[in-house]
């Protein structure tokens, strides 16, 4: 598929996903997420189309230019070729590109099979997405410049160098490279603060191209994720406006609402991949195999951290953890050890209508818990005992995952969180672009010190997740007594 083609196809995406939208909504009015998805999918259309046009009238240029050099010339000087010279997006030092001219680089990049062949078309959106975003989290501009300046052939050989040797010889253009990406991370501030170590590519890049489709993590797959270009999240949160009635020519109350700005900080991640020495060196094996090395590790640590990390620890602020210390949203079963119908039905109840409404509201526990619940439905016909399923896939209509960082059934008295509910964007998981690893040139059996033919990386990046509305959770705990 040439690249018109792919920019057809993405346009036919983006409308059907449109289409999707407002054929679920129906006849009522769209909804704040709804609306905010179809604008911001109304935009990217906007810029393929553009896209679209701009190489049609290139084609056209370039066929026009064939024809003309086909053709015999006026000086009677038969077949002289006619040579076009291809635009080379890293032609120009990316730290004094006109911002436009930085963004248009860094798409056609991404459009490009040479780089984007190990991308899903999940990853290939939401980096869309990222580049064109400006605010005071994340600049999309600072994003593509580091996109062009670690997707540049030379530094991505240099890559591929460091990721497979202690010594690795540079050509002078690698050099250049290299030294540019790291002009570019201090200035930009991108990536941990520590010195050393060298950029992943922004498109192996999992703090930049990991998407909630890719990931077996369900809650960064339903939470708000927010790429950051800096070390803090910083968002608004409100109850909303409260309205109210009066009686004719009465005066306005004061129904202005109290705003609030959540943070949520990035902490340290690092993590050592050790990998076998036959790892492929061509650039699309190279990238592919890089990329779910460092994905792999990095999202099961979160998977972890993300439900029960520690407030006040380096780590980011654990989902159940947090909720766990809030006495307004935890509701106790009726008896200890025990997870009763009447628990769950409580719980749903507790939860306000209007996160139990939310796209983003599902529950969530332990597959021992679940296991529980499932067997509710010898007392309760409402619950379900069919063990030919993997699991509950709903309950009371909404997505029921599992995550077995969270509490198994207990047995006795306890405190333990055991089953959640609520709008998971509620929660906010923050990852600051940019990963960074050094290489280890050879790994050593524990038990008698010899070489195991194997190497590895250190790598680390920063993440950080807070719950930004409490009120949109309910949380079921067992009984202290």
């Amino acid at each position: 598929m040439n690249p018109l083609e792919q920019l057809r196809a993405r346009l036919g995406e983006i409308e059907s996903e449109m289409r999707g939208i407002d054929k679920a909504a129906g006849d009522k009015p769209f909804t704040d997420e709804q609306q905010a998805e179809f604008d911001e999918l109304d935009e990217a259309r906007k810029l393929v189309l553009a896209d679209i046009e701009a190489r049609e009238k290139r084609e056209s240029r370039i066929r026009e230019i064939a024809e003309r050099g086909s053709s015999e010339p006026a000086d009677g000087n038969r077949g002289a070729p006619a040579f076009v010279r291809k635009d080379d997006p890293f032609a120009e030092d990316v730290r004094i590109l006109e911002e436009g001219k930085a963004h248009s680089r860094a798409r056609r990049v991404l459009d490009d099979k040479e780089h984007n062949s190990h991308l899903r078309d999940d990853q290939k959106v939401h980096l869309e997405k990222v580049l064109r975003t400006r605010n005071g989290d994340l600049d999309g501009d600072l994003v593509a410049r580091l996109l062009l300046a670690t997707q540049n052939p030379h530094y991505r050989s240099a890559f591929q160098k460091v990721a497979a040797s202690a010594t690795p010889a540079f050509t002078a253009e690698e050099s250049r490279a290299i030294e540019q990406v790291r002009l570019i991370k201090r200035a930009m501030s991108i990536g941990v603060d520590s010195a050393g170590g060298f950029a992943v590519p922004v498109l192996i890049d999992p703090t930049i191209i990991m998407t909630a489709q890719g990931s077996p993590n369900d809650i960064l797959r339903l939470a708000r994720v927010e790429t950051i270009t800096n070390d803090t999240w910083r968002g608004l949160s409100s109850a909303g406006v409260s309205w109210s009635f009066k009686t004719e020519a009465a005066a306005a109350t004061d129904d202005s609402p109290s705003v609030a700005q959540p943070e949520v900080p990035t902490r340290r991640a690092d993590g050592f991949i050790p990998f076998s020495i036959e790892v492929g060196m061509d650039w699309p094996g190279f990238a592919e195999q890089m990329s779910m090395l460092l994905a792999e590790g990095y999202d099961e640590l979160l998977a972890e951290k993300l439900t029960t990390g520690t407030s006040g620890s380096n780590e980011p602020n654990g989902l159940i953890s947090s909720l766990a210390a809030v006495s307004a949203v935890k509701r106790e079963v009726a008896s200890a050890g025990v997870i009763a119908a009447s628990d769950v039905y409580a719980t749903w109840d507790a939860l306000p209508q209007r996160f139990r409404r939310a796209q983003n509201c599902a529950w969530m526990s332990s597959t021992d818990v679940q296991n529980s619940i499932r067997q509710l439905g010898t007392v309760d016909p409402n619950f379900t005992v069919n063990i030919t399923q993997e699991a509950i896939p709903r309950l009371f209509g909404r997505e029921y995952p599992m995550n077995d960082f969270m509490a198994n059934d207990p047995a006795g008295t306890g405190t333990q969180p055991l089953l959640v509910v609520g709008d998971f964007r509620g929660y906010v998981v923050a990852q600051r672009a940019g990963m960074t690893v050094e290489f280890i040139p050879m790994l050593f059996d524990v038990t008698n010190n010899r070489p195991t033919g194997q190497r590895g990386w250190f790598a680390w990046a920063r993440v950080g997740g807070g719950v930004v509305n409490q009120a949109g959770f309910r949380l079921l705990t067992n009984r202290s007594a």
